[in-house]
């Protein structure tokens, strides 16, 4: 299950925040923010959804996410290369590198991480 754009920004707020209750939350976001009453709303389909936990303190709720920054972009990007890519890593890296700005740093970088992982691999054989 996905997260519409609205959920996924009040979830990069919780996130950043960890654990939040709606005048924090409320205060994450940039200018021009959401109306209160719209993020409650986002709140309780994310609740339903599963990404949401909260705790109840009398009349307030502090909210928490039930899934990770990492675990969900993770899984959005699997789904991503499944969908468009044909389920080709390969292919993914390389529109990847081809589309987006990389400074030559950037791609040293890169493949430094590559090189990394190749040499992982290899030494769990």
């Amino acid at each position: 299950m996905y997260l519409t754009n609205a959920e996924e920004q009040v979830m990069k707020v919780l996130w950043d925040l960890e654990k939040a209750f709606i005048r924090d939350l409320m205060n994450g976001f940039p200018d021009p923010r959401p109306a209160q009453t719209t993020v409650f709303t986002l709140l309780k389909r994310m609740i339903d959804k599963g990404f949401v936990g909260f705790r109840q303190y009398g009349n307030s709720r502090e909210y928490y996410p039930l899934v990770s920054k990492h675990d969900y972009f993770s899984r959005e990007i699997t789904g991503i290369i499944k969908d468009f890519f044909n389920n080709s890593t390969s292919q993914f890296a390389s529109f990847f590198a081809d589309e987006t700005d990389m400074t030559k740093e950037e791609l040293e970088e890169l493949r430094q991480i590559v090189e990394k992982k190749i040499a992982h691999k290899k030494a769990k054989k």
